[in-house]
């Protein structure tokens, strides 16, 4: 490891993505930010070489680090540095936790992290909906959508509608409601500011909760606030999610799109996307609709989005009728 502790993080993601090949950096390529995406280019045009045995070893330090992220995010730092010890010894694991804990920041509540739905609850569930809807934009969405669930129906209206319209809060108002409910928790742990909230927030939880939950929020959103519901909504099943479909759903979606927008749709999608329609279409129809597409030549995104968007509606007018079923993201739900 001695080359690669000269060498900057830079350095190493360059080496790093080109260990990986053009395909899966390109995946990555994705994630980052403009000023990012210059540095490591830069970086890669400067790498004249790099053997196999060097590639190797930041390989398993990036493993190293993805690990102990891992971790981190399961338990927290001391949960992270025990099981690192345990696995490549106190120096090793205390090197590793030494470099990404500078950049860590610990999300408020997260002493609730191991705290069950249930008990939870039975400390928030009198206290004022903004309270709750703080507490529950911070925590795991599947742990948020258990306890949204038992809460009152007009409850879950009111603290689902604060989620979403939730912004940054100051940090005084977090420390409180920190220090109350851990209190109650009994628990300490030092924490640190972030923001929480918003529409994809609250998309996140009802994408968990049951289906009547689910319908008894967004039904109250709409005559309170039919922007807001709209909004979420849109983001409730986005046209990627199509492949969560069983065949049986994807052939009746497909009966019901105008061959155009399906076009348009699949002009903007995935691979994944892409062979999940083709597969359910005979040859001679899918033959068809993929010479459409060739044909249609250059296409403004915002038309991809509104075709996408158009079949996202047939989708959720179906669910809604019974005639299909959209998975949820709960991995309890079980459909036979």
């Amino acid at each position: 490891m001695a080359i690669n502790k000269r060498m900057t993080g830079r350095q190493k993601a360059a080496h790093l993505l080109i260990s990986l090949g053009p395909e899966n950096s390109s995946k990555i390529f994705r994630h980052l930010q403009e000023e990012e995406l210059e540095q490591v280019t830069l970086e890669i045009a400067n790498v004249r070489r790099t053997s196999s045995e060097h590639a190797n070893e930041i390989m398993a330090e990036f493993y190293q680090m993805c690990l102990a992220n891992q971790y981190i995010s399961q338990g927290g730092i001391a949960y992270a540095t025990e099981v690192l010890e345990k696995a490549l010894g106190h120096e090793k694991a205390m090197d590793i936790i030494n470099r990404i804990s500078a950049s860590l920041q610990v999300r408020p509540f997260d002493f609730v992290r191991k705290t069950e739905p249930a008990q939870v609850l039975s400390f928030i569930q009198n206290e004022h909906p903004q309270t709750i809807a703080m507490i529950l934009a911070y925590l795991d969405s599947n742990k948020s959508s258990i306890i949204l669930s038992a809460l009152a129906p007009e409850r879950q209206v009111e603290v689902a509608r604060r989620i979403a319209l939730m912004d940054n809060t100051s940090p005084e108002v977090i420390k409180e409601v920190e220090r109350v409910l851990e209190r109650k928790l009994s628990s300490v742990t030092p924490q640190e500011v972030s923001s929480a909230g918003g529409v994809k927030s609250v998309v996140e939880i009802l994408n968990r909760v049951d289906r009547g939950t689910e319908k008894t929020i967004l039904d109250a959103l709409e005559v309170e606030d039919p922007e807001l519901a709209e909004s979420i909504k849109k983001l409730m099943f986005v046209f990627e999610d199509l492949i969560q479909l069983d065949d049986r759903s994807i052939q009746r979606v497909l009966r019901e799109v105008e061959n155009h927008d399906l076009g348009l749709a699949l002009k903007g999608a995935s691979e994944d996307v892409s062979n999940k329609v083709f597969a359910n279409m005979s040859k001679r129809a899918s033959e068809m609709l993929e010479e459409d597409i060739q044909f249609m030549g250059p296409v403004r995104l915002r038309d991809v989005q509104e075709a996408q968007q158009r079949i996202v509606n047939i989708i959720r007018r179906l669910e809604d009728s019974g005639e299909i079923v959209v998975a949820r993201g709960g991995g309890d739900e079980i459909i036979v």
